[in-house]
């Protein structure tokens, strides 16, 4: 006779053995272990992430579609830090993964984390365009919300450079590219800072243009 277990125990880090199937993105073994009734697969580990979360974080379109088919998945559920799913995919720049979860009436696309960051700013951040164009898509989506600590998505991307996330958020016109954060930089002063030049040309106020008197 076999030895009974739990087949929701955790190892060290709490994860199950689907939270690692699908942080890996083995959708077969995904599967096949979602077919066992007490399977919890929305179980957190110590830290509240979700297998969701994992698939999410990693880019596993697969998994992710196969999770959010189960009825007893909450596809916005924050982890200990306040990050979701849609968080994490925003982070890494999966757009595809993105779109999944943009596609949950459950998904807040504004959701703040612990330290006020919507997804917006962790896609800003790393230059993910094209999660940031979709997020933009929702008219729930402030595009100039200050974090914590008073930094907004056009701050981290422009102290990191990403020159089209900056061109995009400039577009838009409810974002404020002189807004100061908590330690009174503005967008411009980190641009100079890291030596992103395009990005300064980028942030620069246009000049006055003043007529001579004929």
């Amino acid at each position: 006779m076999g030895t009974l277990y739990d087949i929701n125990k955790g190892d060290f880090w709490g994860y199950t053995p689907l939270a690692w199937a699908a942080y890996n993105g083995y959708s077969e073994m995904v599967k096949m272990l979602l077919g066992r009734e007490e399977v919890d697969p929305d179980r957190p580990d110590k830290y509240g992430k979700t297998p969701l979360s994992f698939a999410a974080w990693n880019g596993h379109v697969a998994v992710v579609q196969i999770l959010l088919g189960r009825e007893n998945i909450d596809p916005d559920k924050p982890d200990m830090y306040g990050r979701t799913p849609l968080s994490y995919a925003a982070q890494d720049g999966h757009e595809e993964v993105a779109k999944i979860l943009l596609g949950r009436k459950e998904v807040s696309p504004d959701k703040l984390s612990n330290n006020g960051r919507t997804p917006l700013s962790y896609a800003a951040q790393d230059g993910h365009d094209g999660v940031a164009k979709t997020l933009l898509g929702r008219e729930e989506v402030n595009p100039d919300k200050p974090d914590g600590y008073g930094k907004t998505p056009l701050s981290f991307a422009a102290q990191n450079g990403h020159e089209v996330v900056v061109e995009i958020l400039l577009g838009r016109e409810t974002v404020q590219p002189g807004r100061p954060d908590n330690d009174g930089q503005t967008p411009l002063m980190l641009a100079a800072r890291y030596g992103h030049r395009r990005v300064v040309e980028l942030l620069q106020p246009r000049r006055a243009v003043t007529r001579r008197a004929i």
